[in-house]
């Protein structure tokens, strides 16, 4: 029997009736919303939430507003900015109150900080406002930023009645580096990490000096929250969002996804899947294997 408690779907640009049909199942643990574009598909949101009694996350900003970049840039090093970017998430978390939901993640770092010893063209950034280079910030001044945003996080996270999760983006070496965001999350425990599987991949690929299966080692046991899906990268990156499937090798470019999925076990079994991928392009067949292969590696034997 399938631990279907564990797992979720993603509903992004708001509530796709086919495909919550066709990868919702009963006993999912809920759905993640992002870029809801209208009032009725965040009503048709909750009502389904309240029907089948599952849970809402939301991956910030629940509402798609074309004027502001997605992810806010709450370390930036401008004030203004910075103030601009909690304001942001100020107002979601007000009209969120009537959502409800569970977590709200965002994004960190954002900016994201590069390495300039790396060539990040097979990154997607949709703006340059997105990233700033290692010269640009100190360990110093990052630490002061995030712990600013933990302890803002924290009192918001009080007042609206919701988990604050950190989605790693590109992750510096000034991060991993470094203790301190695991003595911030160990100081504030009702904020939680989310470790995405081929964003790991992908950076593992480009970036020479990172160790996707380490990064995995040390953070998952801070994490609420995994994005699954795979992604093939032979000289280029294609596949995007690929569900996860046993016959996807890795001699043919794709992520280790086992070995990530043997690692998280070990450090959070409890964890809970995000299927972050396009189950229109595999069957239903195909789909339900997914969802069997996952929960074996898992909670099998």
């Amino acid at each position: 029997m399938l631990h279907l408690q564990q797992f979720m779907i993603g509903q992004y640009g708001g509530f796709d009736e086919k495909k919550y049909l066709n990868d919702f199942r009963n006993g999912f643990y809920g759905i993640e919303a992002c870029l809801f574009a209208s009032r009725e598909d965040a009503e048709r949101l909750i009502e389904a939430a309240q029907s089948r009694g599952f849970q809402i996350g939301v991956h910030f900003p629940f509402r798609a507003n074309a004027a502001k970049l997605r992810d806010p840039l709450v370390l930036a090093g401008d004030d203004k900015v910075r103030y601009d970017a909690f304001q942001h998430i100020r107002e979601e978390l007000e009209y969120l109150t009537a959502v409800q939901p569970e977590y709200v993640l965002f994004h960190y770092p954002k900016p994201v900080i590069l390495d300039e010893r790396v060539n990040w063209a097979g990154w997607r950034f949709g703006d340059s406002r997105e990233f700033i280079h290692e010269l640009e910030i100190t360990v110093e001044e990052l630490i002061i930023r995030t712990a600013q945003l933990f302890e803002w996080l924290d009192r918001q996270s009080h007042k609206y009645q919701f988990m604050p999760v950190l989605e790693f983006d590109a992750i510096s070496r000034l991060i991993y580096e470094h203790v301190f965001l695991e003595q911030l999350l160990n100081q504030y425990p009702r904020i939680r990490l989310c470790l995405d599987t081929a964003r790991l991949f992908l950076q593992d690929k480009l970036d020479p000096f990172f160790d996707a299966k380490k990064i995995l080692g040390t953070y998952t046991k801070y994490a609420t929250l995994i994005h699954l899906s795979n992604v093939q990268i032979t000289d280029t990156v294609q596949n995007s969002h690929y569900p996860v499937l046993p016959e996807l090798s890795v001699n043919h470019g794709w992520a280790p996804i086992e070995e990530y999925l043997r690692i998280i076990r070990t450090e959070n079994p409890n964890i809970r899947i995000m299927f972050e991928h396009r189950s229109d392009l595999i069957s239903q067949e195909q789909l339900q294997r997914c969802y069997t292969w996952v929960d074996g590696i898992l909670n099998g034997p």
